[in-house]
């Protein structure tokens, strides 16, 4: 049975002028592509809070972080010594308070904001693309990210 590594990614949200769901993503430390903050689970930590600190150590992003997945993809992923992981990735949605202009990985990474479905076209994932091309459809009526929103507004 083949080696199947588990990872957890913060997808970092906001809402823009006109109301419309923009995406932050970063670029992957190797190759450049378009990624989300993304990284192995870690030892005591809550899944959604390891991706939280993955949110802020790869894009400076801080925020609230959901405790529900909002969905998963697959990739495979380049071992140090060359060998290929194929990696299932939790995503959690995260509501971005704030960027900060100097952060852990700021000189590995880029990072843009993208409209779900821009973002989606920039993703090698197809499974990673289609979470993305849901969430431009009626974004706050997922129950899920409803209540993320519902929740940072009390806090």
């Amino acid at each position: 049975m083949p080696e199947v590594g588990e990872q957890i990614a913060a997808l970092p949200m906001k809402w823009d002028d006109k109301d419309n769901l923009r995406v932050l993503m970063v670029t992957s430390r190797d190759t450049g592509r378009w990624v989300m903050p993304k990284g192995w689970e870690m030892d005591g930590k809550k899944p959604w809070a390891a991706a939280k600190i993955e949110a802020l150590e790869e894009a400076g992003a801080k925020g609230y972080i959901g405790e529900e997945c909002i969905g998963t993809y697959r990739y495979p992923k380049i071992m140090d010594d060359g060998r290929i992981v194929p990696c299932v990735v939790r995503v959690y949605p995260m509501i971005v308070e704030k960027l900060l202009r100097d952060w852990k990985e700021r000189g590995q990474r880029r990072r843009k904001w993208f409209s779900p479905k821009a973002a989606s076209k920039r993703v090698d994932e197809p499974d990673l693309a289609q979470l993305l091309v849901g969430l431009a459809r009626k974004p706050h009526k997922q129950p899920i990210i409803r209540n993320l929103l519902d929740n940072t507004a009390q806090g």
